[in-house]
Formats: structure tokens, C-alpha cells, sequence
């Protein structure tokens, strides 16, 4: 096969459809487009298979880049879909959550001061914790020594990692409706725990002083992992006018989003106990900065999150990144 012929014989309809491409188009237009593109990608099949890469190919292969462009469009650069994903996106996704998270921080504290109040109120029931002289040192001495025994990166690390593992758990077994019940009632008795200990022995205000800093932000961000865990529980268990399968795969993907915004919460979090909670600061400064830090938390989540919830984000992705959904009436 001669190119330079076959160019000859296609180069009005290969122009066209490149003027097609950079057109603004109508129903007919489009039409149009998708015609022509099919007949320019058989000719460049055949270049390819006749003569391997030429300029006619070449050229040819350029006009039919901008027309696939120009009918599936070009994704936003990085930096546009970063700044998407922290204005929009993330906090939207973390207002849906704003009322299961309340029902869930309620039950927790519930929980935690029941047992607390239980446990100590029992002399039988706080002997079974262990010896006196044990319990008594760890009001007096394990519990604060706690947040400072360890060089305060290290200890930031590791409690990172142990509330990312909580969170993650809820996230990654929510589907259950089990598992995030359990690790957030575990976690609430093993405070009240803690908490029945201190009460005891006349230590609940340093408790207090010890866990306000950072446990504003932190409890705050595993209440918003167990309410996730929650929601996708019950998106395949009432999933509305969507399938089971469309419900659970739209929440996961809402969930995966909260996720990525919970691994920074308590990276902040983790930050103001390693480095603010076991510091020799006045505690007015210490509760200050983890009030501040919550109040920024709830900022975002209910009145920037609200904002964007109202403009018809969910925290999932967009449809062209998703996949057109399934119509359905009603």
C-alpha cells in the first residue's frame, strides 16, 4: 500500500475530524466525531500494518489523540485532585458520618464511666485487678510515667500506630457490624478500667489531665473510624434503591476516603501526646492545644464538610472515575 496515496485520498476526512476535536459540539457533532474517529483508527491500522511507523502514522496518531481526548476528556493534574480531595471530598464524607459518630462517642463515654464507676465502687471487683501495692503504683507512678518514659518521636510512633490499628480494624471489618462494636466496648471497658484504678486512689483529676491533651483528637478520630466501620455495615444491609453490591462499593469507597483523613488526624494526634501531653507545661496550654486541635477537627468536618455535602459530594469518587451508575426510578 502507498501512504503518501492513502494520505492524499484521507486527509479531508483526518482534517476534519481534527477540526471536530477542537470544535465545541452539539448531539450531531458528536455523532460526527465518533464516526470519523472509528474510520481514522482502521486507516491507522492500516498504515501500521502496511508500512510500520511513518509520518503519515505519526500524524495520523496525533489527530487521534485529541480526538479520544476530546471525547472521553483528560483527567485533572495532581494537584487539582489533592486539592479537591482535602476541600471537598474528605470533609464531606466526614459530615455523613457526624451523627452515627455522636451516637457512637456516647456509648463509648457511657461505657467507659460505667465501668469506671462500677469497678471502684467494688473493693471485691478492684482486688480481682490485681495486688494492692501493684494498683497502687500504678495510679501513683505507671501511669503518668507512661507518657514519658520513652524519648517523645518513639513514643509518638507508637501510639500512632496502636490507634491506626484500632482505626483500621473498624474500617477493614465494618463490613461485619460486629467487629467495630467489639473493639470500641473493649476499648471503652479498658479505660474504665484504668479509670476505676484512678478513681480508687484519688488520682481521676491527673487521669483526666493526662488524657485531655491528646484524647480530644484522638477518641474524636476512632469514634469517626467506628462510625464508618458502622455505615458500611449497613449500607449493604439497607441499601435503598441501589443493589447491595452498587451501596457497599459507593460506602467503601467513601470509607477509604475518611480512612486516608483518620491516618493524619491521629498523626496530629500522636503528635500532641508524644511531644505536648508529657511535657512540663502548664496544663491550661497542654488542654488548650488539644481543645484547638479538636476544635479544627470539628471545623472541618461539620461546617466545611456540611458545605460541600450540600454541593452534592459524598466523599466518593467522581462518576467519571467511578463509572457511570446503574439508573434507577424512584
Amino acid at each position: 500500500m502507498d501512504a503518501d496515496a492513502l494520505t492524499d485520498a484521507r486527509r479531508p476526512e483526518w482534517e476534519r475530524l481534527d477540526a471536530l476535536s477542537r470544535s465545541s459540539l452539539d448531539g450531531a457533532g458528536v455523532d460526527e466525531l465518533i464516526v470519523r474517529y472509528r474510520a481514522a483508527s482502521a486507516d491507522l491500522a492500516e498504515l501500521k500494518t502496511s508500512v510500520g511507523d511513518s509520518p503519515q502514522s505519526a500524524y495520523l496518531s496525533t489527530i487521534l489523540v485529541r480526538a479520544r481526548l476530546r471525547l472521553t476528556g483528560a483527567s485533572d493534574n495532581v494537584l487539582t485532585l489533592v486539592a479537591r480531595f482535602f476541600s471537598q471530598q474528605l470533609p464531606a464524607a466526614l459530615y455523613r458520618l457526624r451523627w452515627t459518630t455522636l451516637v457512637v462517642a456516647v456509648v463509648f463515654i457511657a461505657i467507659s464511666v460505667g465501668t469506671a464507676a462500677w469497678i471502684s465502687s467494688d473493693p471485691a471487683l478492684l482486688a480481682t485487678l490485681g495486688p494492692p501495692d501493684l494498683l497502687q503504683q500504678y495510679a501513683d507512678e505507671s501511669f503518668t510515667n507512661y507518657y514519658t518514659e520513652n524519648p517523645a518521636a518513639v513514643f509518638m510512633g507508637m501510639v500512632w500506630w496502636n490507634n491506626f490499628w484500632i482505626a483500621i480494624q473498624c474500617v477493614l471489618f465494618g463490613i461485619t457490624g460486629l467487629w467495630p462494636v467489639y473493639i470500641m466496648v473493649q476499648n471503652a471497658m479498658g479505660l474504665g478500667v484504668s479509670g476505676a484504678v484512678m478513681a480508687a486512689h484519688g488520682h481521676v483529676d491527673i487521669m483526666i489531665l493526662y488524657i485531655l491533651p491528646h484524647g480530644m483528637l484522638e477518641m474524636t478520630s476512632l469514634f469517626v473510624a467506628g462510625a464508618g466501620g458502622l455505615r458500611l455495615f449497613w449500607s449493604w444491609v439497607a441499601p435503598g434503591t441501589r443493589t447491595r453490591g452498587e451501596s457497599l462499593a459507593a460506602e467503601g469507597r467513601s470509607l477509604a476516603t475518611v480512612a486516608i483523613g483518620l491516618i493524619l488526624s491521629l498523626f496530629v494526634a500522636g503528635l500532641i501526646e508524644g511531644f505536648v501531653t508529657g511535657w512540663a507545661l502548664p496544663w491550661p496550654i497542654k488542654i488548650g492545644i488539644g481543645a484547638a486541635a479538636l476544635a479544627a477537627f470539628l471545623v472541618y468536618m461539620l461546617i466545611i464538610g456540611g458545605r460541600a455535602y450540600r454541593r452534592g459530594e459524598t466523599g466518593d469518587l467522581v462518576e467519571y472515575e467511578a463509572g457511570t451508575p446503574r439508573l434507577v426510578a424512584g
